[in-house]
């Protein structure tokens, strides 16, 4: 059975040496000193590593069933959905007056990481609460705070997201399903929505649909669409539990992956629903919703790719192949592990400097959004939605490449089920697809954020770079190792983006053709920067002889191989931008 330990030292170096969070000037960061921020990051680590991991397998291997429309989830789940919910994980970030510990959201971020990549699955059920908790939060009156939030909070309620219907997945214009209005305020809510995470299952006494619909007479298209509270049960004026609600899993998809989660097919029938701020602007609170989710989809990537490569490091390390090529290193066994061999390090290397930066990079993103939401800096917020699609697309498509990296180790123990590997790709796989998927990201990336505010974010992104490079490339060693290649990499991203400007009005097959290389380039170039932030505290934590130096040099030379192995696909995407689309476009469609 696969094992996963949390990553303390590496997340508590995020947070105090790269981040810096307590002298931040963001409510709530100065509480954030490095005792606090461990006994957390522990705590989680260790309800994940003991509790959550060793029911991954179970959920992969039992799955949810649908019974008489109720969905049983995996054996185990309930009790240690109980444990989750009991000791406040659902609530870290939650307001103070709904029950909650009215922490950042960077520590719902940061304590979640260990709890997705012990089990995905099971984790899904609050992280799509807490992003109906926030829509309401945000767009909610106060009496739908006040019925709603303290329940969601503590995840005694659960939450979901219902945008998909079978004939439109990303062109919600499409949608069928209505919303009537009532003389009492209220909506009668007819459709069909398919795709929804945790739609129906056993752990929570209610369920608080959000759901898209069409109030008739509106205006047509993605302009016509509001968004609805429809809970499973109607909730009384005291607050107890009335009539169940005219809303029903029809059906459970069969997956490739993330088997513990009850994917549904919901089915709305007059259900009584109740507008979310504004109708005909549903797309507005939605997106509240959706743009939280898509930073937690990011995590989700390369959490899997943690926990793959922590197991594909110990398989390497214990599994004796062939003998190193300068020498035997186990001359007293009948082979050499695997870590030996060059190729295996390559593989491993990729992972490790991947992983790293994704979770700085990431814990960077949710401080942006605590700068946004808290100190009110739209510098901040403008910045964090630029970011949005890096951290979604980029990372789950390299999240899943480097899971797949990891199972590569193991031969042919990564096929086999009984190592588990493959759970950790198949899981993976999704991320790349739902909250929108991985090329349609690249298409938000370059039509509407790099044009945003005239391109000031862009150009925002692009001077800070410029400014870390100049302040720091009076040291020879780092300049060479770091400073350089980013300032190259960074050369590439403006380039592609002169590319776009120059030639997407006339051509936009040229500029979208190339979205999904650009999202890849920008990808690099965030990470590189990441990296040399990284290197930049751990050369401060090696002068400052605090006794870790082990630590320091091995993040020194993982970003050293980052910069020197992979920063260098700026170039290779560069190219295929400046291809333009003829070579995409070539073809007439019959010809395929």
């Amino acid at each position: 059975m696969p094992s996963y330990t949390a990553p303390i030292r590496d997340m508590q170096f995020v947070l105090h040496e790269m981040l810096d969070v307590s002298r931040q000037e963001i409510p709530g960061y100065a509480d954030l000193d490095a005792d606090f921020t461990a006994a957390i990051l522990e705590e989680a680590g260790k309800l994940s590593s003991g509790v959550l991991a060793p029911l991954n397998l179970t959920g992969d291997h039992q799955g949810c069933r649908l019974e008489n429309g109720v969905v049983r989830t995996p054996e185990g789940f309930k009790a240690a959905f109980d444990q989750i919910r009991d000791g406040g994980w659902t609530a870290i970030d939650v307001a103070e007056q709904y029950g909650g510990q009215g922490l950042p959201y960077l520590m719902h971020t940061a304590a979640n990481e260990p709890m997705v990549s012990a089990n995905m699955a099971l984790n899904m059920y609050q992280g799509l609460t807490h992003g109906a908790y926030s829509a309401i939060h945000i767009h909610g009156t106060d009496e739908q705070k006040a019925r709603w939030l303290p329940k969601l909070g503590s995840c005694e309620w659960t939450g979901t997201m219902n945008l998909t219907e079978p004939h439109c997945g990303t062109d919600l214009g499409l949608m069928r399903t209505k919303a009537v209005p009532q003389e009492d305020g209220t909506y009668r809510i007819s459709g069909q929505k398919i795709f929804i995470s945790a739609g129906e299952h056993d752990m929570a006494e209610n369920i608080v649909h959000l759901v898209l619909a069409k109030i008739p007479g509106g205006p047509e298209g993605i302009k016509g669409v509001s968004l609805f509270i429809v809970p499973k049960y109607l909730v009384n004026e005291d607050g107890s539990l009335g009539a169940r609600n005219g809303v029903a899993c029809g059906n459970l998809e069969e997956k490739m992956g993330i088997h513990g989660n009850a994917t549904c097919v919901m089915n709305y029938d007059d259900a009584e629903g109740y507008l979310l701020g504004e109708a005909h602007k549903g797309m507005r609170a939605m997106f509240t919703m959706m743009n939280e989710a898509r930073l937690g989809v990011g995590l989700q990537g390369w959490a899997q790719s943690e926990v793959a490569y922590q197991n594909a490091l110990a398989y390497a390390k214990d599994r004796l192949q062939g003998r190193a090529v300068t020498g035997a290193k186990n001359p007293d066994g009948p082979a050499d592990p695997l870590i030996v061999h060059p190729d295996i390090r390559r593989s491993l290397m990729d992972q490790k400097s991947f992983n790293e930066a994704a979770r700085a990079f990431t814990y960077w993103g949710a401080m942006l959004i605590d700068r946004g939401h808290k100190a009110g800096d739209a510098e901040a917020e403008a910045m964090i939605s630029l970011l949005t699609p890096i951290i979604k697309g980029f990372l789950t498509d390299k999240g899943f490449e480097m899971c797949v990296q990891a199972q590569q180790v193991f031969g042919g123990h990564g096929y086999i089920e009984e190592w588990g590997m493959s759970q950790f790709v198949r899981d993976a796989r999704i991320a790349m697809i739902y909250e929108g998927a991985n090329g349609v990201q690249a298409l938000d990336l370059v039509g509407r954020k790099l044009a945003a505010q005239g391109g000031k974010p862009m150009m925002t992104l692009i001077e800070e770079i410029k400014v870390f490079c100049k302040e720091n490339a009076e040291d020879a060693e780092f300049a060479r190792d770091f400073i350089e290649p980013l300032k190259s990499a960074s050369k590439d991203m403006q380039q592609a983006a002169m590319f776009f400007m120059q030639n997407g009005m006339k051509d936009p097959n040229a500029a979208l053709a190339g979205s999904s290389d650009f999202m890849h380039l920008m990808g690099h170039v965030c990470l590189g920067w990441t990296w040399a932030r990284m290197a930049k505290a751990a050369r401060a934590g090696l002068d400052a002889g605090t006794g870790d130096r082990g630590f320091y040099e091995t993040k020194l030379a993982t970003g050293r191989y980052y910069m020197a192995r992979q920063l260098p696909a700026t170039k290779m995407h560069l190219a295929r931008i400046e291809s333009g689309a003829a070579p995409v476009m070539a073809l007439e469609a019959d010809a395929f």
